[in-house]
C-alpha cells in the first residue's frame, strides 16, 4: 500500500462520494459537507485555545461533524440493501438536545445581552465567533441541498443550534478567561463583564 496523499481521482474536477458516485467538486453535496469539514478544522484551532470545560464541548461537536459529513457524503438512494453505510450513526433529537442544554447552562453564568457583541477577546472566543459563521454558511449550504435532496431534519436543526452554542461559547470564553465581551448599541462601545 502506498503512503502519498494524492490520487489524481480528482484532477478533473470531480470527486467520489462516501457511497460511491462521482460527482462534481462544485455540486452542492461537496459545498455542504466542505463547508462543514472547515468548520471542524476552525473549531480544532479554537479547541487549543479554551478552557478546559469547552475544550470538551467542543470535542464532542467535531465528533458530530464527522457523522454530519458521513450522512452528507452518502446519497441514500444509491446504496444497496444491505451496504453497511445503511447503519451509519446519524444525528438524532439527543444530540440537538445535548447542544440546547450546554447552551442553557452556560447562558445561566452569563450576563443578560441587549446590544450586540463585537467578535473577539480572547483567542479563544475570536475563534469561536470565526466558527460561529462558518457553521452559519454550513447551514445554508445544508439547507440549499435539502431543497433538491431529502435529508435528515435533525441534521439541519443541530446545525442551526450550534451556531447558537458557539456564540454563547464565545461570550463564556470571554467572561471566564479574558475582560468580557465588547458590546456596540446605540449609546456606543462598552465592555461587559458581569
Amino acid at each position: 500500500m502506498s503512503k502519498r496523499i494524492y490520487t489524481r481521482a480528482g484532477d478533473r474536477g470531480e470527486t467520489g462520494l462516501l457511497s460511491g458516485e462521482r460527482i462534481d467538486k462544485a455540486n452542492p453535496r461537496v459545498e455542504a459537507y466542505g463547508t462543514v469539514d472547515e468548520l471542524g478544522a476552525t473549531l480544532g484551532v479554537a479547541k487549543i485555545h479554551a478552557s478546559e470545560r469547552i475544550a470538551r464541548v467542543i470535542h464532542s461537536i467535531q465528533e458530530r461533524l464527522f457523522m454530519i459529513n458521513a450522512e452528507l457524503a452518502t446519497t441514500p438512494e444509491s446504496l444497496k440493501e444491505h451496504d453497511p453505510l445503511q447503519s451509519l450513526q446519524r444525528i438524532d433529537a439527543k444530540d440537538v438536545e445535548f447542544l440546547e442544554a450546554v447552551a442553557d447552562e452556560l447562558s445561566e453564568e452569563l450576563p443578560l445581552l441587549k446590544n450586540f457583541v463585537i467578535p473577539g477577546g480572547t483567542k479563544a472566543a475570536s475563534f469561536l465567533h470565526v466558527s460561529r459563521t462558518v457553521c452559519r454558511r454550513a447551514e445554508r449550504r445544508i439547507v440549499y441541498l435539502a431543497e433538491s435532496h431529502p435529508l435528515n431534519e435533525e441534521l439541519i436543526r443541530y446545525i442551526n443550534r450550534l451556531s447558537d452554542l458557539l456564540f454563547v461559547m464565545a461570550r463564556y470564553e470571554n467572561l471566564e478567561m479574558g475582560e468580557g465581551d465588547t458590546i456596540i448599541s446605540r449609546e456606543g462601545v462598552r465592555s461587559q463583564k458581569r
